[in-house]
């Protein structure tokens, strides 16, 4: 390297605990995809300056109405989610997902935007989904979560 270039360094955050925020996040008629990936970006903590990715900097999120989201397309009776059940008829789609356990969707599409492992394991416990508007987490204070 010559002596003239400089290198740029990251800035760390310590792994000091710190406090974490509670938001909700209201799913009703939101596309899943794109509600999905605000989710698990603020889970992560990329919504703070102090982002390291080896660290859990997240803050909490619970999602409301997750029964009431939206897809796009064909996706409710084409797109399949596979259960290894070691049974015949592991296969389910959206439809038959959402009518069984309504708040899978999004727990799912969340778990496949964190980094797998334990750090987003870690993450992933951070997430509270409720199938209606009701939510035992009041006594938390959360602040609404835009999701354009």
């Amino acid at each position: 390297m010559p002596v003239s270039a400089t290198r740029h360094r990251s800035t760390f955050q310590a792994n000091e605990p710190f406090a974490r925020a509670w938001f909700i996040a209201d799913v009703e008629g939101k596309t899943l995809g794109r509600a999905a990936t605000k989710i698990a970006d603020v889970l992560r903590g990329k919504h703070r300056p102090s982002f390291t990715p080896h660290v859990d900097a997240g803050d909490f999120v619970v999602v409301v109405n997750a029964d009431k989201i939206r897809l796009t397309g064909k996706k409710m009776t084409t797109k399949l989610y596979r259960d290894h059940s070691l049974f015949p008829g592991g296969l389910r789609t959206q439809e038959q997902l959402l009518a069984r356990h309504p708040t899978d969707l999004v727990k799912r599409a969340v778990w496949g935007m964190l980094p797998k492992g334990p750090l987003g394991r870690r993450i992933y416990k951070k997430l509270k989904v409720y199938a209606g508007a009701e939510h035992p987490h009041v006594a938390q204070q959360p602040k609404p979560l835009p999701l354009s």
